[in-house]
C-alpha cells in the first residue's frame, strides 16, 4: 500500500525460519526462503498482500459462495457453478501434477490465510473493494486450490452446441463461416440426434459457471423470487466472441540464430484485460530451487518464465476436451436415460447455498455418468449434458507446471508432460545448453468413432477411450529451422495419419503465426529487442490481403470521389495498425463494420444464424474474398468491396471528422482497464478504472488487441510479457499491465499500465546483486512462536 513503511518487518505463526520478500521498483515480488514449505507458505502470503480481494473473489466464485456475499442475484452463478468442481478421489488428485502437490497446495492455503489474520489484526492492510461490499475474506483450504476447474480454457461443448443450431437451420458449410474446420471434415449428425432439439438453453448453465463476477445495483438489489431473471451471462455474439478472443503467442530461438549465441525465449499469454491482471510476476527462491515467471495468483508455482536452467512459455492447443451427449429418458419416468442395454438414474445432489438477508437455500445439482446436466425437456424424453476433462484428476489449470518450473532441461520438461492436463497448451522450452523444443500437451480424448464436432447419444456408443499417451501429441526438438513457434493455429503435423484419433478441428487464425514465423525465419541473427517488437508486432494480415484485392479491383473499375479519397488513403499503407495511424483506422472500420457484415449477410440470409456466426471466421472470409471461384462471381465481391469501403469511409467522417489527416486509430481503439465495482460506487467513480489508453493492433496482429466491434474497445490481448535471455537472466525483460498490485492504494496498481500501452517492458531481474540494488521495498518474516 502506498502509506506502507519502505522497510518492515513482520511475525508469522506457520513459517518455520526466517526468510524476506524484495519488492523491486516494477512492483515484481522476489521471495527467498531457507526451505520450500515456507516458500509457498510465503507465495500465498505475498499473493494475499497485492491481490486479495481478486483471491476472495475468484475463490467464493469458483466454489460457488458468491450469493452469501452479494445476495439472491448470484445464486444462479453460484448453482452453475458448482456443477463443475471436480468431485473425484482427492488422493488421485493429490498426486497428478506433482509428488509434493498437496504439500505445496497446504502451504500456499496457509500463507493466504496467514495474511488475511494479519488484516484482522491490522485492519488498514485490508484492500477497500471489502468495504464497498462490506464483506469480509475468508479462509482458504488447500483442495481449494485443486478443486475449481471452472477458471480454465478448455473445448467445444459450446461449438457442438451452436453448430447444431446452425446445422438445424441451413448447413454444414455455412458453419464454416464461424469455425473452419482443419483437418477439414464434414460433421454429420450421429444417429437418433435431431439437432433441432438442441437448444442455445443449453449453453446457459457452463456459460454461467465460467462468468467472470460482475456487479450492478440492479443484481445487488434482487430479492429471492428474482433469483432465475440472473442467468444470462449476455447476448450471443459477445459469449462467442469471447470464447474466440482466447489466445497467445510464443517462440523459442536456438543460439545458432541469435546474436548472442544463447537461445531467446518469449511468451505472451492473451486473455480478458482486466484490473488486476489476471497474471502475476513473481520470484521464488529456496535451497535447490530458483525460478520467475508469471501464473495466475489463485495457483502456487509458475506456468511461464525461468528457473536457474530452463525457460518455458505456453499457448492455446487447440485440443478438443468436451463432449455433448444427448439422452433419451425413460418413457413415464424422466429420472432415468437410456444406457447400453438398460437405463440408468439421474444422479440429482441438493446442496445448500447461503444467501445474504436470506435462510440458506436448497438447491439440487443434476449429473448423468458423463457430467452435469445442462438442459432437459421431459416433453421430448430428453436430456443434454457435458462431458469434460474437468473431471478427471490431474485437470486443474496451469497446475502440471508444478512439475516442469522445476526442471533442469528441455529434455527433462518435456518428460513431465504426463502431468499436464489443462488447459491443452504449446509448450515452448529452452535451456543453457542451448537445446529448444515444442511440445503439445493436455489431457486429449481418444474418440474411435466420432470426431468431436456435434452432439452425440449418450447411450453408450460414443465413449472416450482414455486420453492420448502425451508422446502421440505434436513435438520437436531442436528443429532444422532453428526456432519453434506457435499462435493458436492449426500446428497438427500434415503427415498425421488421418485414421488416428481426432486431437481438434477448431483453431485460431493463422495470421499471427505466419507473420512470427516469417519474421523469425528471416532474422538469422536474432536478439531480445527482435523478440520484444515482434511481440508488439501490429502487422496486418487481413490488411495486406484485402488492400491488396482493392488496388487491383481500382485498376479496372470507375471511382467515384469518395472511393478515389479512400483508395488514396490506403494506398501505399504498410499495413501496420498503429495506434496514429489514418489508413489503420479506415481499414478497421471498413474491415470490421462494413465488409465483415456484408460478406456474412451474402452468405448466410437468415439473420438469426448470422448472429450464430459471430465473430466469423478469418480465413475462411478472407479466401472467399481472394478466390471468390466457385463460391460466388468476382464481380459481386468487387462490388461488395466498393460499396462496403464507401461505408466505412463515411463512418468514419461521422466519428472523427471530415478531415482524414486527422484520424488516428488510437482514436477508437483504446484500452480500459475497468474495476469490477465502477458501475455500483457512487463517489469517486472510475477513480479505480485505469486508462483509457491509445493501442495499436487487432485481434489479428502479434500484439492481440482485440476489441468490441460496437465501440473499438480493447477488451482482449497481452497483459503479461516475458522475453528471455537464456542463460544471461538478468537480460530479461516483462510488462504486466495495468500492474502487479491489486490494491487500488498501491503505486503498483497502475504503474506499468503506460509503458505497456507503448510497447515497452521492464526488466526481469534474477541475480541478488542486482534485485538487491533495484529493491523498493523490503520485507523481513520471521516466525511467530
Amino acid at each position: 500500500m502506498s502509506d506502507a513503511p519502505v522497510n518492515e518487518t513482520i511475525e508469522l505463526a506457520g513459517l518455520d525460519a526466517a526468510a524476506e520478500i524484495r519488492v523491486d521498483r516494477w512492483g515484481i515480488p522476489h521471495i527467498r526462503a531457507e526451505n520450500e514449505k515456507d516458500l509457498f507458505f510465503l507465495q500465498g502470503f505475498n499473493a494475499a498482500r497485492d491481490r486479495l480481494w481478486q483471491l476472495d473473489l475468484w475463490r467464493k466464485r469458483g466454489l460457488g459462495l458468491l450469493a452469501a456475499d452479494f445476495g439472491p442475484g448470484y445464486l444462479a452463478q453460484d448453482h452453475a457453478a458448482r456443477h463443475f468442481l471436480y468431485r473425484g478421489d482427492m488422493a488421485f488428485e493429490w498426486v497428478s501434477y506433482a509428488p509434493d502437490t498437496e504439500e505445496i497446495c497446504t502451504a500456499f492455503a496457509a500463507g493466504i490465510n496467514a495474511y488475511i489474520a494479519l488484516c484482522e489484526a491490522e485492519p488498514s492492510r485490508l484492500p477497500p473493494e471489502f468495504a464497498v461490499f462490506c464483506t469480509k475474506p475468508a479462509r482458504w483450504q488447500p483442495s481449494d486450490v485443486v478443486r475449481i476447474r471452472s477458471h480454465a480454457l478448455t473445448r467445444n461443448g459450446l461449438s457442438e452446441i451452436l453448430r447444431a443450431n446452425i446445422m438445424a437451420r441451413t448447413d454444414a458449410e455455412t458453419d464454416l463461416l464461424r469455425f473452419e474446420l482443419d483437418p477439414p471434415v464434414t460433421p454429420e449428425p450421429a444417429e437418433g440426434i435431431v439437432l433441432a432439439d438442441i437448444p442455445m438453453a443449453a449453453t446457459r448453465l457452463f456459460k454461467l459457471a465460467t462468468a467472470a463476477v460482475t456487479f450492478d445495483k440492479a443484481r445487488l438489489a434482487a430479492g429471492i423470487n428474482d433469483v432465475w431473471k440472473w442467468t444470462e451471462v449476455t447476448d450471443l455474439g459477445d459469449i462467442v466472441q469471447a470464447v474466440a478472443e482466447q489466445g497467445s503467442n510464443n517462440w523459442a530461438v536456438h543460439g545458432s540464430r541469435t546474436q548472442t549465441g544463447r537461445p531467446i525465449l518469449a511468451s505472451d499469454p492473451h486473455r480478458a484485460h482486466a484490473v488486476p491482471s489476471l497474471r502475476y510476476l513473481v520470484h521464488l527462491e529456496a535451497p535447490g530451487f530458483n525460478a520467475i515467471g508469471t501464473g495466475e495468483p489463485t495457483a502456487p508455482g509458475i506456468s511461464l518464465g525461468h528457473n536457474d536452467r530452463n525457460a518455458f512459455g505456453l499457448t492455446i492447443f487447440g485440443a478438443d476436451q468436451e463432449d455433448v451427449y444427448v439422452y433419451e429418458t425413460k418413457d413415464g419416468d424422466p429420472e432415468y436415460y437410456r444406457y447400453c442395454e438398460g437405463y440408468e438414474t439421474i444422479q440429482r445432489i441438493e446442496e445448500s447455498f447461503g444467501v445474504k438477508g436470506h435462510p440458506d437455500q436448497r438447491l439440487t445439482l443434476s449429473f448423468t455418468r458423463h457430467g452435469p446436466i445442462l438442459h432437459e425437456n421431459p416433453e421430448k424424453r430428453l436430456v443434454i449434458a457435458m462431458r469434460s476433462v474437468w473431471l478427471s484428476p490431474g485437470s486443474a489449470a496451469y497446475l502440471g507446471s508444478l512439475s516442469y518450473m522445476r526442471s533442469g532441461s528441455v529434455k527433462e520438461f518435456a518428460e513431465t508432460l504426463g502431468s499436464w492436463g489443462t488447459p491443452s497448451v504449446n509448450h515452448v522450452s529452452a535451456d543453457v545448453t542451448g537445446d529448444i523444443g515444442w511440445f503439445t500437451a493436455g489431457f486429449t480424448p481418444v474418440r474411435h468413432n466420432w470426431q468431436g464436432l456435434l452432439p452425440v447419444p449418450g447411450d453408450g456408443n460414443y465413449e472416450w477411450d482414455g486420453f492420448l499417451p502425451p508422446d502421440q501429441l505434436p513435438r520437436k526438438y531442436n528443429p532444422a529451422e532453428g526456432f519453434v513457434a506457435s499462435a493458436n493455429e492449426m500446428n497438427l503435423p500434415k503427415d498425421r495419419d488421418p485414421a488416428a484419433p481426432s486431437i481438434g478441428h477448431e483453431w485460431a487464425e493463422v495470421s499471427r503465426a505466419e507473420r512470427i514465423k516469417t519474421v523469425l525465419a528471416n532474422d538469422p541473427q536474432h536478439t531480445l529487442k527482435a523478440s520484444m517488437d515482434l511481440q508488439t508486432d501490429v502487422y496486418s494480415r487481413p490488411a495486406g490481403i484485402i488492400c491488396g484485392l482493392l488496388g487491383e479491383i481500382t485498376k479496372t473499375h470507375a471511382l467515384d470521389a469518395v472511393h478515389s479519397q479512400a483508395s488514396a488513403l490506403l494506398d501505399g499503407w504498410n499495413y501496420r495498425l498503429e495506434s496514429a495511424s489514418a489508413p489503420a483506422l479506415l481499414f478497421e472500420v471498413w474491415w470490421m463494420k462494413h465488409l465483415r457484415p456484408g460478406l456474412l449477410a451474402r452468405f448466410a440470409p437468415d439473420p438469426v444464424v448470422r448472429q450464430l456466426l459471430l465473430p466469423g471466421d478469418v480465413d475462411r472470409m478472407l479466401s472467399l474474398l481472394a478466390e471468390p471461384g466457385a463460391h460466388w462471381p468476382a464481380s459481386e465481391r468487387d462490388t461488395l468491396l466498393l460499396s462496403t469501403l464507401s461505408a466505412g469511409f463515411a463512418d468514419c467522417e461521422r466519428r472523427l471528422g471530415t478531415d482524414p489527416e486527422a484520424w488516428r486509430w488510437g482514436d477508437l481503439h483504446q484500452a480500459l482497464f475497468e474495476h469490477a465495482t465502477d458501475r455500483i460506487k457512487t463517489e469517486a467513480r472510475g477513480a479505480w478504472n485505469v486508462g483509457p489508453l491509445s493501442v495499436g493492433g487487432s485481434r489479428s496482429t502479434p500484439m492481440h488487441a482485440a476489441y468490441r466491434v460496437g465501440d473499438f474497445g480493447v477488451n482482449s490481448g497481452a497483459s503479461v510479457r516475458l522475453v528471455m535471455d537464456v542463460g544471461d537472466w538478468d537480460n530479461s525483460v516483462c510488462i504486466n499491465a495495468p500492474g502487479q498490485s491489486g490494491d487500488p492504494r498501491s503505486v503498483h496498481y497502475r504503474d506499468l499500465a503506460a509503458p505497456w500501452s507503448e510497447g515497452e517492458y521492464v526488466p526481469l531481474l534474477f541475480s541478488a546483486d542486482r534485485i538487491k540494488t533495484e529493491t523498493a521495498h523490503y520485507i523481513a518474516l520471521t516466525p511467530k512462536w
